[in-house]
């Protein structure tokens, strides 16, 4: 049997792109984005770039020593930290996302649901460990495990300028973890649990059910401290009032979080359809939260559950692998292969937080603020119970090309412009992979959401630029799955620039980083990104910008769902959207059926 991370060093590693290819490519990406004038500075840019005595040479030459260093992993190790972890805003809701569980047979009752979670948990948790997880594949070659070491005691840590993470399998922390707790967190009330034994043997489901239903009796209806709160805010602010904590004597209480396996957030209420569920599960009560916390199960009151995580280690394709291990078994059968036993009533301990009055404001103050955040945002869902991917690949297209050529139709006629889009591609076939950035827009799309609304044209003129614009969409994804794409790259140059610079004699910063062509193509008004599992029932995450609609969508054989969010702002844009998005797809089925 191959061991979880057997082949990790010998998959292939991200190759990196030559500056011929990035701005070849970056131009092509960019200019059907722009007017003549912003070509023209974008192309004077690029031209910088390649200047054999400019700044991008000698950069180019600094990221390919790094790269042929024998500590790095990937050209994009640095990048990964900068990205994730020097974003400065907040992440809950900006960045973390979320999955709404499909519902599980006899588990409506909520503590009898999260026992069964924990234990799907700590099961993957144990196969990870003892790396008897198989390693996932794809058309039978191994793709990369290692953001799996990441899943479990892992936590976020704000700092002023660029933030951290406390994790297992590092330096500090050799190996999996070793902790036995988990936290509960309810009403603003954080518990810790022990869910294993001393000797790492884990509870009963129903021990573990029991446990949480003393931690809400203990509880009642009294309202907690809510120290998550301080999660919501801005990074560098979040810093100073953790500095504030462990200086008024809360070391111990952070420390049980940070190392904690994960959290699990019991909810009061249940409040409504998928739709408000799922802006639950993206913000919902913040005192009930710790946003920092790489993973944490959210279960309502009737045994309706879903994940919140963090992404500074963690991609979708990862937590989605977690949710399929936890949901793909029985709690029954995730107790049966950790040979689960009687062990009583785990241990539980109200975390020993000190709030001074100075903090206590601090935190009503954060929760008030992102009461307020939360509520500027709007959400939707759409649903089509008659079309998946099956019925899209008997209509001989890419069922990713499919959804993304409706989504760019409907965009353009809610907005009346075709937008910046930004698609996520996985690239977990190399070595640490993890996302390369896609930009969607095409002169093919420009050419089909014409054809679509040209009363001149007919089908066949409309059938031939839908499949030029797809066969174009399907070679840009397998170009950025292969690792050839510009952004990513453009970008650590610049970082690296920024760095060290003055170092390497490239004082001159990148002009291409602050060009039309880089501005308009990365001022996202679709942000889109996919999580095909039939047990998860709702994907969402936040928007990027001020005009941007995060598009979540759950693209399965026979369902696909569509979870939007932007500012309320904006929020009757998006509901024209999703209107013209049902449109969009009736359309382009109604157009394939006719070839």
């Amino acid at each position: 049997m191959t061991g979880t991370f057997d082949a990790e060093d010998d998959l292939p590693r991200v190759p990196v792109p030559t500056l011929a290819a990035s701005a070849e490519q970056f131009l092509a990406w960019s200019e059907p984005l722009l007017d003549d004038e912003q070509r023209a500075r974008t192309r004077a840019a690029v031209d910088q770039l390649l200047r054999p005595d400019g700044p991008g040479p000698v950069l180019q030459a600094a990221l390919e020593a790094y790269d042929a260093e024998p500590s790095t992993h990937s050209w994009l190790d640095d990048f990964w930290e900068s990205r994730y972890l020097g974003r400065r805003d907040r992440i809950a809701l900006n960045a973390n996302f979320f999955f709404l569980f499909a519902d599980a047979a006899g588990e409506d009752d909520q503590a009898t649901r999260a026992a069964g979670l924990v234990l799907g948990a700590l099961d993957h948790k144990h196969r990870v460990d003892t790396e008897t997880l198989p390693p996932a594949t794809r058309k039978g070659a191994p793709m990369t495990m290692e953001q799996h070491k990441f899943l479990f005691s892992s936590t976020r840590i704000p700092g002023d300028e660029q933030d951290t993470a406390r994790t297992p399998y590092t330096v500090a922390w050799p190996g999996p973890s070793a902790e036995r707790h988990v936290v509960v967190l309810v009403r603003g009330h954080a518990y810790r649990m022990d869910v294993l034994g001393p000797d790492g043997t884990a509870h009963t489901a129903e021990e573990i059910a029991e446990g949480l239903r003393a931690i809400r009796a203990q509880v009642g209806e009294s309202r907690g401290p809510g120290v998550g709160h301080l999660t919501t805010k801005a990074r560098a602010e979040w810093a100073a009032s953790r500095r504030a904590l462990l200086a008024e004597g809360n070391e111990a209480a952070l420390d049980a979080l940070e190392t904690a396996l994960f959290c699990v957030a019991l909810e009061d209420e249940h409040p409504g359809d998928d739709r408000a569920v799922g802006k639950q599960l993206l913000g919902g009560d913040s005192a009930n939260r710790w946003f920092d916390k790489a993973v944490t199960f959210v279960v309502l009151p009737d045994g309706t559950a879903g994940i919140n995580t963090e992404h500074c280690r963690l991609d979708g394709t990862t937590v989605l692998a977690l949710v399929d291990g936890v949901l793909g078994a029985t709690t029954a059968e995730h107790a049966a292969a950790l040979g689960a036993r009687p062990l009583g009533v785990p241990a539980a301990s109200p975390l020993p937080f000190a709030v001074t009055d100075e903090r206590a404001a601090d935190i009503a103050a954060a929760g008030e603020d992102f009461a307020r955040f939360t509520a500027s945002v709007a959400t939707q869902l759409v649903v089509f119970d008659d079309l998946g991917s099956d019925r899209i690949k008997k209509l001989g297209v890419s069922p990713d090309a499919f959804v993304q050529m409706a989504y760019q139709l409907a965009h353009v006629r809610a907005k009346g412009f075709v937008g910046a889009t930004y698609e996520s591609i996985a690239t977990l076939q190399f070595h640490h992979g993890r996302t390369e950035a896609m930009r969607v827009v095409t002169p093919e799309i420009l050419a089909l959401t014409a054809a679509m609304d040209d009363p001149g044209a007919d089908g066949t003129a409309r059938r031939e630029a839908f499949d030029a614009a797809a066969s174009a969409h399907v070679r840009r994804a397998q170009e950025c799955q292969a690792g050839h794409a510009p952004e990513q790259h453009l970008w650590e140059l610049s970082l690296i620039q920024q760095r060290r610079g003055g170092e390497l004699g490239a004082t001159e910063p990148l002009e291409v980083v602050s060009s039309p062509g880089w501005t308009v193509m990365r001022d996202d008004y679709l942000s889109t990104s996919s999580a095909p599992s039939e047990n998860v029932r709702v994907f969402g995450f936040g928007s990027t910008s001020t005009q941007c609609i995060g598009v979540a969508y759950v693209l399965l054989p026979a369902r696909l769902v569509v979870h939007l969010s932007t500012p309320a702002t904006v929020g009757e844009e998006m509901e024209r959207f999703a209107t013209e998005l049902r449109r969009a797809v009736d359309e382009i089925v109604a157009l394939l059926q006719g070839r």
